[in-house]
This record gives C-alpha cells, structure tokens and sequence, in this order.
C-alpha cells in the first residue's frame, strides 16, 4: 500500500529524538544507536549499564532487573548484524530480547523513549509502491468505518490504525504514554482513571478502539471531505437520503482513501474506494450528489452525473433541486 510522504503530514511534536540524544549523552546506550542523527556517529559504547532517571515511573520491576535489561539489549545490539537504525527497528530489537520479561515492562520502557509500542509494529512491505493518480499526495486504509462517522453525504470521519509503519513512527510520546497508563488502570480495574487518560488520547486527535475479542487499537482519527462531489446538505431535501446512501455503502468496511490535500476545514479532501468500487461514482450515479465543478473538473464525474438526471434518480426526481453551494451561500447571507 502507498504512503505518504512525511512532510505532508500534520506536523507532530516527537519526543523520541530529543530524548533519544540526552540520554545519548549521559549513558550513551544500546537504546540511541539507531536514532537518526543527520551524519552523527556514534563513537563510544559503555560496559556498564546506567538506569536513567524517571525510568522506574513507567516499568514494575526494580532497578536491579532494569540494570540487567540494560546488559541484554547492549549484547543484542553488538550481535545485530545490521544494527537497527531506525524506531521501529529498536522496538523490535527491544521486545524479542525482552520478550520473556513482564509485558508492562516492556511497554514502559518503549514508552520512556518515545519507541513504537509492540502493537503499533507491522512487517514493511518490500519494494517499490505503485505509483498514484496524478494530484494525489498519499493514500492509507482505514479501520472498518462506524455508521455514526457519516456527517452527510460527502462528510465521514475515519480512523487509522496505528500498526501502520507510517502512523506508528509518529505518533506523539504522550499519547503513547497515556495508551500504556490506560492500560494498566483498565487491568487495575481503575476505570475512572483509564477514562480520563482516553479522554487526554481522544484530545490529541487519537482513539482508543474496541474490535471483536475484546481486542484494542489505538487508531489515528481523520476528517475525510470526497473530493469531487457535493452531496444536499442534512437539512436540504435529499440531505437525509444521501447520508443513509453513504452510510450503506461505507459501514463496516475499511476504506482505501487517497488523499489531495487539505480543506480550510482541516480536513482530508480524497477519493473514496470500498470494495474495488469507487465512492463518489456511486454516490453520482444513484443521484444522491452533484458533480463540484468548481473543484474537479474531471470528465467521468460529469458523465455520471449526466446518466443519473436522465433517470431522474435521487434528487434528480426534483424538477428543480437546489444546488448546495448556492444554499449555503444563501444560508451565510442570512436568507
């Protein structure tokens, strides 16, 4: 599956190397050889191990145990042919040399760096993407979409799991942080606590998802606007119609979602593909949007627009219908 390049991305604060490189300077350890560095090497590599300060508030056993998972990694790393070079390669050094150790230790510990948690981690496909349609910046898939996350028939939210290699080097530390916490306060039955550390995750624009299995994902949330079409607005005749169109073809499925760029909204504005079909050339052909010329000018969203007013499908039923754009313009005006 393509990715996106980084830089287009929301710019997000990483704690990882900042940390990464003071700890580099006090203990200089296993943990911050892979760590990007524009040209820096790193020379020296200490014999005894020093358990940073702050470690202890994120990990369950003592010192003494940290100092020993220290003396672990320094060997995995020297017998690691190549060494890791980059987070998610020292995650997963991390949890196959700590693999027998307390799993909320492990979290901890990833946490304390910034590191992708072992969730997030997923096998890189190898070789070279295939290219995208012109205009279009990146793509990802999404997680099956809840009916709820339809706004109307152009609008939805969606989420991405964090397993995705491009979302899991990214994700900001403190989100990280509070995920483990919740962790352990939903294990502690402390559900008052694990409720206001997902309230602080939801804030930073992620969520915690439940799936069948009582399994979790941490997802990364998106506004999706379909580009290309502009659907009757919920309170305009035809607006509850689209929505409920919309719905029905997207519920429960996982998207493919190619993105063009942002709105003034914030939101991801892309072509839709469910199931090898093509959203907006569904949602055009049963009348329930209109073809936005001022935005696209592509020549198969016209055509289809063209067949559904010959059938006189969905709003084309209408003899008139009222353009969307014309109604919030007028909406604005105060009319």
């Amino acid at each position: 599956m393509r990715r996106r390049p980084v830089d287009f991305r929301r710019p997000v604060r990483r704690r990882v190397s900042n940390v990464l490189w003071w700890v580099l300077s006090g203990i200089a350890v296993l943990l911050f050889i892979f760590v990007p560095s524009k040209g820096t090497q790193i020379e020296s590599r200490p014999e005894i191990p020093k358990v940073p300060e702050g470690l202890g508030k994120h990990v369950v056993s003592s010192k003494k145990a940290q100092a020993n998972w220290y003396r672990k990694l320094i060997e995995a790393w020297r017998e690691a042919k190549p060494p890791p070079k980059t987070p998610e390669e020292a995650a997963t050094l991390i949890i196959g040399t700590l693999k027998r150790h307390h799993k909320a230790d492990v979290k901890g510990l990833l946490t304390f760096y910034g590191l992708p948690l072992p969730h997030t981690l997923a096998k890189l496909k190898v070789g070279a993407p295939a290219s995208l349609p012109v205009g279009v910046k990146y793509e990802f898939e999404t997680l099956p979409v809840d009916a709820k996350a339809v706004a109307d028939g152009d609008t939805m939210t969606v989420y991405v799991s964090t397993i995705d290699p491009q979302e899991s080097s990214c994700i900001p530390s403190e989100v990280q942080m509070a995920a483990v916490q919740r962790s352990e306060a939903r294990a502690e039955k402390n559900y008052a606590k694990a409720d206001a550390l997902h309230k602080r995750i939801v804030d930073s624009g992620y969520r915690v998802l439940n799936f069948q299995n009582n399994e979790e994902i941490l997802a990364r949330k998106y506004r999706i606007r379909l580009k290309g079409i502009d659907a009757p607005e919920s309170a305009m005749p035809y607006g509850k119609e689209a929505k409920e169109e919309l719905t029905k073809i997207v519920q429960g499925k996982s998207l493919r979602v190619l993105v063009y760029g942002e709105d003034r909204y914030g939101r991801c504005v892309g072509d839709l593909h469910c199931n090898g079909k093509f959203v907006q050339e569904l949602m055009l052909k049963k009348g329930f949007a209109w073809h936005y010329t001022a935005y696209d000018q592509r020549s198969e969203l016209a055509k289809w627009e063209k067949e559904a007013r010959a059938k006189r499908v969905g709003l084309w039923a209408s003899s008139n219908p009222e353009k969307p754009w014309e109604w919030r313009k007028d909406k604005r005006g105060g009319r």
